[in-house]
């Protein structure tokens, strides 16, 4: 993009990167989520046909994600098999991955427990909260009528999780958007030209390198309208929703947020000891992965971000990163790990079920687990997998859940940050210390 600038001879390579740099800026993408809510709550038409240019941003990221993805995860294994050592990394990953999202789980049920939201309801919430499950603010059946055919979630079977694991058609599942089936494909494919004697595989690695290369250019500039993309997409969000039951589910959405900073300043504190630097040159690291976080609801969307901050940035050893950074965005989902503790936490205290300690236990063992079946799951789905964890716990889910649909365009926010920090703190802790920040 620099280069670009300089060559047009049109705008200053200085004006490009200050530009850039306050595309990302967390406070002006917060502000601009505040913006969009307010205008799509003062001009819900409007709003609504402002969302088609959200719904095209996160295309246009999504679009880069696939071929990024394959050619990293392929680009590192060639690296490690060069270097040995995959064999001390894969068990590296499993108990990095365990532990996060175990952590993550206490995290939440310890800061639910603390502000304790479903507790204490005034009866007008409690009237609010009852229309919206059983129908909209004018007393029809929009709801129930949407909410029906998700009544009885299923939960998640063994079989399931292979199936969504394994490709019978890998360009089906490029076609298809398929995250976690083109990332189980480009490991085994990573691995198997890892076989291959270099002076063979070169070739395909310089092809990869540019595909590699020219889809991080292409995210630098689709990233640029930023601040824009963000107001459309969030009036969009609250002109379909609107504010009512924003508002009902205030406690609870207050609650989450809370929690989620919570578990994010871990991830911080962690990137932070790993890096062995100040806190400031992290944070400005960690800038544009949050604030792609916040603005795309899709953790594959930030890769890109993810990969350059760690490694461009903090300075960890980039063929691990670039391996690592897919691994985790596929597997390791902490911010609906710790969006199915609140959840259920939020339902229990609804209907005036006390969790005991034991149950508490369960609870977070079981939502860390359902954690990693969420892979490749988004939106909706990831909503309706909390019926899993309720399920555990003998908890009604179902009438709940168009509670949860109405408030999850923000949510989703908080989810995504979650899940993109905590990959980069799990990054950190499998690859080796920087020399230097």
């Amino acid at each position: 993009m620099n280069a670009l600038a300089q060559a047009a001879g049109v705008v200053p390579v200085a004006v490009w990167r200050r530009v850039q740099s306050l595309a990302i800026n967390p406070l002006v993408v917060l502000a601009c989520v505040l913006l969009g809510g307010m205008t799509g709550w003062t001009w819900p038409a409007l709003g609504q046909r402002l969302a088609i240019v959200g719904t095209v941003y996160v295309n246009l990221l999504t679009m880069v994600v696939l071929p990024f993805m394959m050619s990293a995860v392929v680009l590192s294994l060639q690296t490690l098999y060069r270097e040995g050592g995959t064999g001390k990394i894969a068990q590296r990953v499993v108990l990095v991955f365990v532990l996060l999202a175990l952590a993550a789980a206490v995290l939440a049920t310890a800061g639910t427990l603390v502000l304790h939201p479903g507790e204490n309801l005034s009866d007008a919430t409690r009237l609010e909260l009852g229309q919206i499950v059983g129908g909209d603010a004018n007393q029809t059946n929009t709801a129930m009528a949407l909410h029906q055919p998700e009544a009885a979630p299923a939960a998640a079977s063994a079989q399931d999780i292979v199936r969504r694991l394994v490709p019978s058609n890998v360009f089906a599942a490029l076609a298809e958007g398929e995250t976690l089936k083109v990332l189980v494909f480009a490991l085994l494919f990573g691995v198997s030209v890892g076989q291959v004697p270099e002076r063979i595989a070169g070739g395909l690695q310089q092809a990869l390198q540019s595909v590699y290369e020219a889809c991080q250019t292409l995210t630098r500039w689709i990233n640029l309208p930023l601040p824009l993309v963000v107001v459309c997409m969030t009036a969009g969000q609250v002109a379909h929703t609107g504010v009512a039951a924003m508002a009902a589910m205030a406690g609870y959405v207050l609650g989450f947020l809370f929690v989620s900073a919570l578990v994010i300043c871990l991830a911080v504190l962690l990137l932070r000891q790993r890096a062995g630097g100040e806190l400031k040159p992290v944070l400005k690291a960690m800038r544009e992965p949050f604030a792609l976080g916040v603005a795309t609801n899709n953790s594959a969307a930030c890769m890109p971000a993810m990969v350059e901050a760690l490694a461009g940035r903090l300075g960890f050893a980039r063929a691990r990163v670039e391996l690592l950074v897919p691994l985790c965005t596929a597997l390791l989902r902490a911010g609906p790990v710790v969006y199915f503790v609140s959840g259920t936490m939020f339902i229990a205290a609804l209907y005036g079920r006390i969790l005991g300690p034991g149950e508490l236990v369960l609870l977070a063992a079981v939502a860390a687990l359902t954690g990693f079946a969420s892979s490749g799951m988004g939106g909706v789905a990831t909503v309706a997998l909390m019926g899993t964890v309720c399920a555990y716990l003998s908890l009604p889910f179902e009438a709940a859940f168009v509670l949860f649909v109405a408030v999850d365009p923000l949510c989703a926010m908080a989810r995504t940050a979650v899940s993109v920090l905590v990959g980069c703190a799990a990054v950190s802790l499998i690859c080796a210390r920087p020399l230097s920040l």
